[in-house]
């Protein structure tokens, strides 16, 4: 199998079957810690990422799962893009809840992804057809970007077509067009997901956080803190809708680079030291390619860095923000 393409479509249909396990597992610990998640008692809590409810919008012939939060505070909106396979309860309630305390948070699932409908897109630039495709349903003029992963990719093609939607953007553990290390994206998946069949874990375990005793614990409290929404989780992510990412993140890390002097807004990116699904050096490079960037690099730290380092990452993205 020399065929890129080939490669990507075949480590997603090996990897389904792994992909659904951790899927199982994740809801038998849903259930379990769900016990009487419907008691009236709960309707006057105060509204988190944890109970905030989901709503819908329809944009052409797609209709747009979404989360909101912090409407209260005005301002500019912040649009959270997420990672491969990644669906609404996959974002880190800590990270979500610190950013609507003083910010209006919107996190949607994009085409084909989630509970959203329609055939999912499989190159980054369709991903960003898609994202403002809902940015302009919810009738925001300019919104602020925080894009994890491929959602920092997302984000990049959002800002390079549409450069006066976005006035301030965060690139967590991503990198550019071409950058080095992302097309291989899938063979790390893979690897990983092996590893965290044969040892009983969850695989972001092993993708998002390093092996050291800080990173393990890391990772073991952020996986708690994914299953603190008991009550209308989202559909997992589909099978093709995985091999469509697979397919377009292959695409993205060989296509020519982009000129990123062209993007004057203020964009702070962030990632881990030894992220091994997107190597720290593309955010370096991000970091110099962006006229007007900051960089933080975390030590100890994975792909999920910016979930290990929540208690100092928060801060520093409300600060960036409120600029």
């Amino acid at each position: 199998m020399s065929n890129p393409s080939i490669k990507s479509t075949f480590y997603a249909l090996a990897l389904a079957g792994i992909l659904a396990a951790s899927s199982a597992w994740a809801a038998n610990a849903t259930a379990t810690a769900a016990g009487d998640a419907r008691n009236p008692a709960q309707q006057s809590l105060p509204v988190t990422w944890k109970n905030v409810r989901t709503q819908s919008v329809a944009a052409g012939d797609v209709t747009f799962s979404y989360r909101e939060l912090g409407q209260q505070n005005g301002g500019t909106p912040v649009i959270l893009l997420a990672h491969l396979a990644a669906v609404l309860d996959n974002w880190d309630p800590r990270v979500v809840d610190g950013l609507a305390a003083k910010h209006h948070v919107i996190a949607f699932d994009n085409r084909g992804v989630g509970s959203s409908t329609g055939k999912p897109a499989d190159t980054i630039e369709q991903m960003a057809d898609d994202a403002i495709r809902f940015i302009r349903a919810k009738g925001f003029k300019q919104v602020d970007l925080f894009g994890f992963s491929m959602g920092g990719m997302i984000s990049q093609e959002i800002v390079l077509k549409e450069p006066q939607l976005v006035r301030r953007m965060i690139l967590a553990g991503t990198g550019p067009a071409g950058g080095d290390g992302i097309s291989a994206v899938a063979g790390v998946a893979n690897q990983d997901l092996i590893r965290a069949k044969l040892t009983g874990q969850d695989p972001k375990q092993y993708l998002f956080f390093t092996r050291s005793p800080n990173g393990i614990e890391a990772g073991k409290a952020f996986l708690g803190r994914l299953q603190e929404r008991t009550d209308d989780r989202d559909a997992e992510i589909a099978i093709w809708t995985y091999v469509s990412q697979l397919q377009a993140l292959s695409a993205w890390g060989q296509k020519r680079p982009a000129d990123l002097s062209v993007i004057k807004q203020p964009v702070l990116v962030v990632n881990g030291d030894d992220d091994r699904m997107v190597p720290a050096r593309n955010s370096l490079d991000l970091a110099k390619r962006l006229p007007n960037a900051q960089l933080v690099i975390y030590p100890d730290a994975g792909h999920g860095g910016i979930f290990q380092y929540h208690k100092d990452f928060v801060p520093k993205a409300l600060a960036f923000l409120s600029d």
